[in-house]
């Protein structure tokens, strides 16, 4: 079976698989950290609710059968476990078979976490990582050679990944045609990073080269893809560079990162040997066991077939951003930023521990853990980390709407002092007895100028816009419908 692998792509095989199983590892790490507010039994968004009215074949999961914070836990920290292993290299030293059921059960189990994780788990990163995840479970281990279909499937993912992106940007904003979008993207983003207020300031002519580039890198480098060597080995660096810039620029959890594994598993050993700080010398490879051949071409047929609405959604005039077509998210569509903020909108929360409210009252301010808050705080870098609470605040400022359904939840928890939510903030200003009140308002962010960072130390500028959420307090248990 010469022809079903190639051992010129054992190393990019060996990054790729030991990175997926760090970035794994991150996935489950933060669920672990952040489920029990924002999906636990008290959580805004509690699981039990959600599994009550969303049967199994809509959402596959472990916890249709049972369903407990501590049980979830032992599934989050189980995956983490499993993660380290595999990272460190246990797959390669146990017998194929047992590798491939490494990474099902790394599979099945973050499904399983997302497949109840709502509206928290609503992210591209989220099905990018179970569909690459799906992929590893056939990529093998050094028993055998790299199969090539295999391969060619983490390269259709690549392609679809940047070119629905590249796509998106070409149908929506009209600033990504005009190359004016990084005038404003450094800014407005979900999450800048410490480095996005330097990006913002760069010259214009560099923001159009920028916005150029990003062309280039999604619907130029994507079909280079499909090229003979060294073509395809120079198309996927450049998409790493590309991606290497956003890594810089801003926070985006393990989009960034899966992305440059994706790109590498594209490029061949002698130019990966450049580059890589891994062993130089593959194994000793075995034949191809029949059943593992066999399992590759099915799977390759499942990815073909799969891939029809994909295709479809690429080449439609109304191009979907980010969509799973089956509850397994085996084949996915991807896109970003088909839109890009002019202004940047942020939801302040506030509480005080003042019986009456009056013109005078102190309102203390809640600090998150990653968006804006602070003027004078420079953005943190918590990529590849996820602050799932902090990125749906984003969008919260964009629209009442997007926060519907949680919102009101949250700062009744705040009003109980929770501490599972207090824990996925920065700060809490009443860390002795609960505030008697909590308030929200909408304020527009602008990064300051040179100026005025030298005068003010301050790295933001605010203005209050309208009120977001009028003072609330805290409702006893008889009045929770009042809510």
């Amino acid at each position: 079976m010469e022809w079903f692998t190639n051992a010129d792509y054992w190393l990019s095989r060996l990054f790729f698989q030991r990175g997926l199983a760090v970035l794994y590892g991150v996935a489950f790490v933060s669920s672990a950290l952040q489920f029990r507010a924002l999906i636990g039994e008290r959580g805004l968004l509690p699981v039990p609710r959600f599994l009550a009215s969303v049967p199994f074949r809509r959402a596959p999961s472990i916890f249709q059968w049972y369903y407990s914070d501590r049980f979830f836990a032992l599934v989050a920290w189980t995956g983490a476990l499993l993660s380290a292993a595999v990272a460190a290299g246990a797959a390669d030293l146990v017998p194929l078979w047992a590798a491939m059921l490494m990474w099902v059960t790394l599979w099945a189990l973050y499904l399983s976490i997302v497949n109840v994780g709502q509206t928290w788990y609503g992210f591209m990163w989220e099905m990018l990582l179970l569909e690459a995840g799906f992929i590893a479970i056939f990529l093998g281990n050094d028993e055998v050679a790299p199969p090539v279909l295999v391969r060619g499937l983490l390269i259709w993912l690549l392609f679809r990944l940047e070119f629905g992106a590249g796509l998106i940007k070409l149908r929506g904003d009209s600033c990504w045609r005009d190359l004016t979008c990084l005038y404003y993207h450094h800014e407005t983003q979900p999450m800048p990073g410490p480095l996005s207020w330097f990006f913002h300031h760069l010259p214009r002519p560099v923001h159009r080269a920028e916005t150029a580039a990003n062309h280039l890198a999604q619907l130029g480098a994507p079909l280079a893809l499909f090229a003979p060597q060294p073509v395809v080995s120079w198309a996927a660096a450049f998409v790493v560079v590309t991606q290497l810039w956003l890594v810089a620029s801003g926070n985006f959890a393990w989009l960034n990162w899966l992305a440059i594994l994706l790109a590498v598993s594209a490029i061949d050993d002698v130019r990966a040997a450049r580059l890589l700080p891994l062993p130089k010398q593959p194994p000793a490879f075995g034949a191809t066991p029949a059943w593992y051949a066999g399992l590759v071409l099915a799977v390759t047929a499942l990815v073909a077939a799969l891939s029809y609405w994909p295709i479809r959604n690429l080449i439609s005039g109304h191009q979907r951003m980010n969509a799973s077509f089956n509850p397994l998210y085996l084949v996915n569509t991807y896109g970003a930023f088909g839109s890009v903020s002019r202004v940047r909108f942020e939801v302040v929360i506030e509480g005080t521990d003042e019986v009456d409210l009056t013109d005078e009252t102190q309102w203390q301010e809640y600090e998150f853990k990653g968006k804006p808050g602070d003027t004078r705080r420079l953005p943190s870098q918590v990529a590849p980390y996820h602050l799932r609470l902090g990125w749906l605040m984003w969008f919260a400022a964009l629209s009442p709407v997007y926060a519907a359904e949680w919102f009101p939840t949250l700062l009744a928890r705040l009003l109980d002092n929770d501490t599972a939510t207090l824990r996925l903030l920065r700060r809490n200003p009443f860390p002795s007895t609960p505030p008697t009140f909590v308030r929200a308002s909408v304020y527009a962010y602008r990064f300051t100028t040179w100026r005025e960072l030298r005068q003010t130390g301050a790295w933001w500028h605010r203005t209050l816009v309208q009120d977001y959420l009028p003072p609330v307090m805290r409702i006893e248990p008889a009045d929770q419908s009042a809510w």
